[in-house]
């Protein structure tokens, strides 16, 4: 009966999955067979990489649900139960710094700020999140408003940003959405919901969302604070490696030979979690062997599944992605390339392993009021305004500042318009939506196009990540507002007046 109900779940995920990834795919081949030939080598590993992603997303989403969920809102609840503010502090900031350091892109982070040495990144980095780790989760039991503290701190990351030289501002940006990847956000997302758990307000819904919004914050100002101190001193931008494939094995060759880094990359990643939550079991917890059965398979689930993904993203996605930004930007009309990415970006969203996670558990908070469906189309709007901005940025070299400084005031201006949850919500989905999908597809896109156009990819380029997590902040809330706005006139509309008793007839009297 259970291996059944996991096949049915399994088959949904699967449909899911394929319907987040056959837009991209399609629109691929299009461009390929149309005005931006690609070689066949690319177009296959390209494929391969899709078939991978589908799969992969499909163990991850239902594993995230089995397993990562379930033990982040257990380990929540238990830590806020204890009471001992001390404990909380020292529990939280060691689990957010110990499961940054194991987060993959910020190896990939640090590979890309040559000036500052790597483990002083990661581990400053790291620091980051588990200080802000700390700051959300006190202001979920101490019920702090989450926009005062981001009227807090987002001015002083762009105070702090004044300071730094350019070729490391658009990268610690980055940074941000970089480090709350899919193996972090839904165990953090959970988190929040066990934290709230203990709280019997009415304001307890609300403050479950703002863990992801607050950790994007520490790895900001982690890399502006190095960038200060860590003058650039000629590190410069080496280019991706593009793999020239002519036949097909050597086209297995290229997948065979990666899939072993990305089995050991993931087994680090999700190393940190498991031992975390099998310490709370021996010394808190105590689940029933049954339910610890169920979550070791969604353990292995999410192993999978992150496996698959990140070696689809990696090795399939990464090359494409550049080659057909070089290919669009060396066009007569290379203008084409804003609505093309603009486009692309609305359907790459749907393909973050981590979206779905945050829309289930908006739905299931909201019991339905905030639908996934709305969620995600608000997210999708988002991204495709944020390429196209962000491929403006590679034609014409405009600096990062004009963009983000005027989209953080709008977000954070909007919190006082928007409904709390929808701000919450808003906030935390900028993280979710600057994945891996961006960093492996998006970011190349912009790399390989700026290299054709001649610009400054560390400062022209980089930044495509700050951009999709910036987005997100406006949409939502102008969602929220709507909501608001739509909820007040329906409340209007069933209202029943109360007139004046002169205001009635004999009879009407008689029938009251």
């Amino acid at each position: 009966m259970r291996l059944k109900l996991y096949h049915i779940k399994l088959m949904e995920k699967l449909k899911e999955s394929l319907e987040a990834v056959l837009p991209i795919i399609g629109i691929v081949l299009f461009l390929s067979f149309t005005i931006a030939p690609i070689p066949t080598g690319i177009l296959m590993a390209f494929l391969i990489g899709a078939i991978l992603l589908v799969v992969g997303m499909m163990f991850f989403t239902l594993g995230a649900e089995i397993a990562m969920t379930p033990m982040g809102e257990r380990i929540g609840t238990k830590i806020a139960e204890s009471g001992k503010l001390p404990f909380i502090v020292f529990l939280c900031f060691t689990l957010g710094f110990v499961i940054t350091v194991s987060e993959p892109d910020l190896q990939v982070l640090a590979e890309q700020v040559p000036s500052i040495p790597n483990n002083v990144l990661i581990f400053s980095v790291a620091a980051g999140v588990g200080f802000f780790l700390v700051v959300a989760v006190l202001r979920m039991l101490f019920g702090i408003a989450l926009y005062k503290l981001l009227f807090l701190f987002y001015p002083l990351v762009f105070l702090l940003a004044f300071f730094v030289p350019a070729d490391s501002l658009a990268v610690a940006f980055d940074s941000g959405g970089v480090t709350t990847g899919p193996m972090t956000v839904p165990f953090i997302m959970a988190l929040g919901v066990g934290f709230s758990a203990v709280r019997s307000d009415k304001y307890a819904e609300t403050d479950s969302f703002g863990l992801v919004a607050l950790c994007s914050i520490g790895p900001v100002l982690a890399v502006l604070l190095l960038g200060i101190v860590y003058r650039p001193d000629g590190g410069t931008y080496a280019g991706l490696s593009i793999p020239n494939v002519e036949d097909s094995m050597e086209l297995s060759r290229l997948f065979a030979s990666e899939l072993p880094h990305y089995i050991k990359e993931m087994l680090l990643s999700l190393l940190p979690i498991v031992v975390f939550f099998l310490v709370f079991q021996m010394f808190s917890l105590h689940l029933k062997k049954r339910t610890l059965l169920k979550m070791s398979v969604g353990i292995m689930y999410t192993y999978i599944g992150l496996v698959l993904f990140l070696t689809g993203a990696n090795v399939g996605f990464l090359p494409a992605g550049n080659y057909l930004g070089q290919v669009l930007a060396g066009l007569d009309q290379s203008y084409v390339l804003v609505p093309i990415a603009m486009v692309i970006g609305y359907f790459i969203v749907k393909a973050e392993p981590a979206v779905y996670v945050l829309m289930e558990q908006v739905e299931e908070l909201t019991s339905g009021a905030i639908s996934g469906k709305s969620m995600g189309l608000s997210l999708s709007c988002g991204v495709a305004v944020s390429l196209g901005l962000a491929m403006i940025r590679v034609m014409t070299g405009i600096s990062i500042f004009w963009f983000l400084i005027p989209g953080y005031a709008v977000a954070l201006l909007l919190a006082f318009r928007a409904p709390k949850i929808f701000t919450a919500i808003a906030f935390d989905s900028g993280g979710v939506a600057s994945g891996p999908m961006t960093a492996t597809f998006l970011l190349p896109l912009a790399q390989g196009a700026c290299e054709t156009i001649g610009g400054n990819v560390v400062t022209d380029a980089f930044g495509v990540v700050a951009m999709v997590a910036m987005t997100p902040l406006i949409t939502i809330q102008i969602l929220g507002t709507i909501y608001q706005h739509q909820e007040k006139k329906r409340l209007a509309k069933e209202e029943v007046p109360v007139l004046p008793l002169e205001a009635y007839g004999d009879m009407d009297i008689i029938e009251l």
